[in-house]
Order: structure tokens, then sequence, then C-alpha cells
């Protein structure tokens, strides 16, 4: 049987953070690539970015979602 993570290096880890799916703030604590499949044979790997809140609670989202906490927030084209 195959680990079902790995830690992935991130040039954020332990600096201020945002979530741009969701807008909350908070502290990257790690990037990790996980094996989300419940089958042994379909394997599905996606890097997840946990991150704490400023109530210490910690919360997951897809690792393309972080952004540097001070960077303007994404919209829409043509918005």
């Amino acid at each position: 049987m195959t680990e079902r993570y790995a830690y992935v290096p991130h040039r954020l880890l332990r600096r201020r953070v945002r979530d741009i799916a969701s807008g909350v703030e908070g502290e990257l604590m790690a990037v990790i690539n996980e094996n989300v499949s419940d089958s042994a044979v379909h394997e599905c790997w996606v890097e997840l970015a946990y991150i704490r809140d400023a109530s210490g609670r910690e919360f997951t989202t897809a690792a393309p979602n972080v952004a540097p906490a001070d960077a303007q927030p994404r919209t829409a084209v043509g918005r």
C-alpha cells in the first residue's frame, strides 16, 4: 500500500494568505498532496492547502486558491 499523502513545499508557508474561493484569511500551515480516492485501483490525488484562521480553526482549500493576503482578490473578466 502506498502513502496517502505527501507534504509539498510552498512559497507562502507560515505566511498570511487568503483563500480566494471563500475570501477567508489566515496562516498557511501546510500544503499536502493527498490521495482522496476510496479505491486502491483508481487513485485520485489533489493538492490541499491547510489554512488556520483567526479563531484557530484550520480549513482546507485547493492549493491554487491560495494567494498572499495583501494581494487584490481576483475578479471575473468583464465585471
